[in-house]
């Protein structure tokens, strides 16, 4: 199959010949390029000869452009601009710059770690379009292996032969009761004062996880736990508790959302706090992950100094 002309044009011909354009002499050119007078004038004849067309009209007071040449060099202009701009747009999503990142999360609580970890991530990095899907941790990496996102930040620290992890943040678990609760009043609970309780729960976010925990800590207790699943947001699950449909269990950050009709009670018998962890699968090779990824490292060690 024969290839287009122009395909078969040095680059350096065309920036020659746009230099010449500019400064309207084969001399100043070649000094604004850093080559030769004679290398300018021969490369640009040539591209004539190729072409076909006299782009420059040379006399002794200097060149100027021919009308073929004007029109010619506006088209290459608009060219070289566009592979400049793909060039330097390239080498910024190389370097994790620019491009977009493809977050899952279970919740985004205003002053949470996880929120402020994003926060100061655009703010680091405004040239990332960063957007967030929230739902379940095992939807969360379904859509991992679809590589319809980059990472997933999930509750736990799941071992996923596919996938890289690394637990990043931790949070207590704490109960959640109505305010007029026969237990509202104590400054932490057990497990065992929750026996006989109905719990809620939510399908999505950490819901799933949530009902394994409650089933697996009361385990053997009678009478055994009752726990309704609903499909509402925190919101909604943290009112229901407030109005006496039960009473819930949630990591810490969940306190700081604004709530009324219910309290918040540490467990004195959950020794070790839940841990994060964020997930992505080997073969990402987004460089903004990475930049992700080291400065939640980084903001988990300063929140562990200040523990």
């Amino acid at each position: 199959m024969p290839t287009s002309l122009g395909s078969r044009i040095p680059l350096a011909s065309l920036i020659q010949t746009l230099a010449v354009a500019e400064h309207l002499s084969f001399y100043r050119a070649a000094q604004a390029l850093g080559t030769s007078q004679s290398n300018v004038s021969a490369r640009i004849k040539a591209l004539e000869q190729d072409l076909g067309i006299l782009l420059f009209e040379r006399n002794t007071r200097g060149v100027r452009l021919t009308e073929a040449g004007r029109l010619f060099v506006e088209r290459v202009a608009a060219g070289v601009d566009q592979l400049d701009h793909a060039v330097k747009t390239a080498g910024m999503v190389a370097s994790g710059e620019c491009g977009g990142m493809r977050i899952g999360i279970h919740a985004l609580t205003p002053r949470s770690f996880l929120a402020e970890l994003i926060a100061q991530y655009r703010e680091d990095h405004p040239g990332i379009d960063v957007e967030i899907t929230e739902g379940t941790a095992r939807e969360a990496i379904m859509q991992l292996r679809a590589e319809r996102l980059d990472v997933a930040f999930v509750a736990g620290a799941p071992e996923l032969p596919d996938c890289h992890t690394r637990p990043i943040w931790t949070e207590p678990l704490v109960a959640v009761l109505p305010q007029d609760h026969r237990l509202a009043g104590q400054s932490a609970i057990t497990w065992s004062d929750l026996v006989g309780e109905t719990f809620l729960v939510r399908h999505g976010g950490t819901g799933p996880q949530v009902h394994d925990h409650i089933v697996l800590r009361l385990a053997g207790r009678w009478p055994a736990p009752s726990i309704l699943r609903f499909d509402v947001g925190r919101g909604t699950l943290l009112s229901m508790v407030g109005q006496g449909f039960g009473v819930t269990i949630v990591g810490a950050a969940t306190a700081l959302l604004p709530t009324t009709g219910v309290v918040f009670l540490s467990f004195a018998d959950e020794l070790e706090p839940v841990a994060f962890s964020a997930v992505w699968l080997p073969s990402n090779g987004n460089a903004a992950l990475k930049s992700l990824l080291n400065l939640a490292g980084t903001m988990g060690r300063k929140g562990d100094s200040r523990s």
